[in-house]
C-alpha cells in the first residue's frame, strides 16, 4: 500500500463507526461491477462451448464415482 492509501487508512480508522460505513459504502459504489446479464450470459457461453467440446471428444470427463472418491478420499457409496 502506498504512503498515501496508508494515511488515508489511518485517518478512517479514527472514524466513528458510522462514518467508516459510510466511507465504505462510497468506496464501494465508486467501483464499477459488470451487469448481472453479462455475467449470465459469459456462463452461458462458457457452458455450451464445454459441452460441444465434450460431444466433440475434445474434453475428457471422469464417472462422479471416481469424482465422488476424490473427493471423499474414500469409495463413493452413491
Amino acid at each position: 500500500m502506498t504512503t498515501q492509501a496508508e494515511q488515508v487508512l489511518d485517518g478512517a480508522l479514527h472514524l466513528a463507526p458510522v462514518e467508516r460505513a459510510e466511507l465504505v459504502e462510497r468506496i464501494l459504489a465508486s467501483f464499477t461491477f459488470p451487469s448481472r446479464s453479462d455475467i449470465d450470459a459469459a456462463w452461458s457461453r462458457e457452458a455450451e462451448e464445454r459441452i460441444d467440446a465434450y460431444e466433440a471428444g475434445q474434453l475428457p470427463s471422469t464417472p462422479a464415482m471416481q469424482v465422488f472418491e476424490r473427493v471423499d478420499g474414500s469409495p463413493a457409496s452413491r
